[in-house]
């Protein structure tokens, strides 16, 4: 999985597909993909800093009685919308620039030149505090009493937010609930018969369906743009921990996130989030956070500040058809468990690594991703039901979920590589607590230290890397440099090699085969 790093609250992440946040001074910003969310303004001068002039129905409140597309067409459904949309402005600090990057463990350790730069904060540089900053996104009136949802990102650590509203009225903004793990935030106006827009069920939406985004890009208030929900349920790309992703070709740009997605019904059905882009720009691929995810954590934040959710306890990853092979699975779905928190739910549960859940509460698991959604969906309290496959035999568990304590990852999934080859080419280390505390592994943890992988190799295509730690091999305890002798000097041409190993502070199997 991705990771998420917040020192000028920019996105990275382990592989190309990356999001940062959009300079506004710097437009052609050469990155992947980033944010489609705060503009950074900077001591850059927006040349459009002025309401742009557009068409409003007579009666705000008349927003939650919204035209249907067939009376009037799209035209009705923006006019309807854009009055609850709304720009926000927030003061914070300014980040400060790169003056280099802390020590990179991995470099450090291997000292192998031509390693690429792993992830990382930017250091403070010595001297005063950073001068002050603005940032605008959007948001989306949800209540006429002036509940605003939008991304957490936007106002995440805002010392003032000022909301303006498309008829020029400004309302200052208390935050009232924040979420990192989905991106979004709840913040407040006080006004009353405030225009808003009604929620959608982002369940019901179709690929092919059209939708409208209407946000506030590059400081061009109320802009409407129109498109068709490219995919669904677009998840494991490290943009936040939860994610369920609304794919949309409709123009998504620096300043839209925290914007609304409509359907043709003129409901709310996703809060413009991030895009992907290879230019800076607008691509034609968008990602909403689906208001079906975000419902919830929205009644959650109104009503008591913060998000509940429920936790089991378990580390995941996805089953390839490689390691449904291994694992006596008919097919490649569930989540396989790749680590038990002690104490946990799950723990309690008596579930073991190496066990498959294949179902939760009568419901399929399909894959690490649909395993977290019934989690955090379920009333904690509740005792769960749910089917393993352990040694290729079916099992029923009851776990009893319980509140996260502490932003935690209900089920973490390793990054997976392709999966094929033996280990011919893989020099190892014995792990010493010196190494340990280098790589970010727990403490204890035993095994072996990955120093190096030949390119080209079974092992490299299968995804093992330079500072993996390999602890079992084909089911067998790996502690040291002859285990791991031991146990591949058995491994032939033909065989496959089943291997558990820790990564930073997450685990994962991989299966190594010719």
């Amino acid at each position: 999985m991705g990771t998420n790093n917040r020192g000028s609250r920019g996105w990275r992440f382990q592989w190309p597909l990356s999001f940062t946040r959009m300079n506004a001074g710097k437009a052609g910003l050469a990155g992947i993909g980033f944010l489609a969310g705060i503009l950074l303004l900077g001591s850059w001068n927006m040349p459009f800093h002025s309401q742009a002039a557009v068409s409003h129905p007579a009666d705000p409140a008349s927003v939650g009685s919204l035209p249907n597309m067939e009376k009037g067409g799209f035209a009705d459904i923006a006019q309807a919308v854009t009055p609850a949309v709304v720009n926000i402005t927030v003061r914070k600090e300014a980040p400060v620039p790169m003056s280099g990057m802390p020590s990179d463990p991995m470099r450090e350790f291997f000292g192998l030149p031509g390693m690429p730069e792993m992830p990382g904060m930017p250091n403070r540089p010595n001297g005063p505090p950073a001068p002050e900053g603005q940032g605008a996104g959007s948001g989306v009136i949800i209540s006429s009493d002036g509940f605003v949802l939008t991304n957490d990102h936007v106002v995440d650590g805002a010392k003032e937010i000022m909301v303006t509203l498309p008829d020029n009225r400004e309302f200052t903004g208390k935050v009232i609930g924040l979420d990192p793990q989905t991106d979004l935030a709840v913040i407040k106006i006080d006004g009353k018969d405030l225009p808003y827009v009604p929620w959608g069920n982002s369940g019901e939406l179709r690929v092919g369906e059209y939708v409208l985004a209407v946000g506030n890009p590059f400081g061009l208030n109320s802009t409407v743009t129109l498109g068709i929900v490219s995919a669904l349920g677009r998840g494991g790309m490290g943009i936040t921990q939860y994610e369920d992703f609304i794919q949309t070709d409709a123009a998504i740009n620096p300043g839209n996130s925290g914007g609304a997605l409509v359907n043709t019904r003129g409901q709310l059905v996703g809060i413009n989030t991030a895009i992907f882009s290879q230019s800076g720009g607008y691509q034609g691929v968008g990602f909403a956070v689906p208001t079906n995810l975000a419902k919830p954590v929205y009644d959650s934040l109104v009503s008591t500040g913060k998000v509940v959710r429920g936790f089991l306890g378990v580390g995941i990853q996805a089953v390839t058809t490689d390691l449904a092979g291994s694992f006596k699975l008919d097919q490649s779905k569930g989540a396989l468990v790749t680590n038990v928190v002690p104490g946990s739910p799950a723990d309690k549960a008596g579930l073991k690594r190496g066990d498959v859940i294949v179902e939760y509460q009568g419901k399929p698991v399909l894959d690490p991703r649909s395993l977290q959604h019934h989690v955090i969906r379920t009333t904690i309290g509740t005792e769960v039901k749910m089917v393993v496959i352990r040694d290729g035999q079916k099992h029923t568990l009851n776990a009893e979920i319980r509140e996260q304590d502490k932003p935690v990852q209900v089920a973490q999934a390793g990054q997976m590589g392709t999966t094929e080859g033996p280990l011919a080419g893989v020099a190892v280390q014995n792990l010493n607590p010196g190494m340990a505390e280098q790589l970010g592994v727990e403490e204890n943890v035993n095994g072996v230290v990955v120093m190096d992988v030949a390119p080209g190799s079974y092992a490299a295509r299968a995804g093992l890397a330079q500072g993996d730690v390999i602890s079992e091999i084909n089911r067998n305890p790996v502690r040291s440099e002859e285990d791991f002798r031991k146990v591949t000097s058995s491994l032939t041409d033909k065989s496959s090699a089943l291997i558990f190993i820790h990564r930073g502070q997450g685990a994962l199997y991989l299966t190594v085969k010719v």
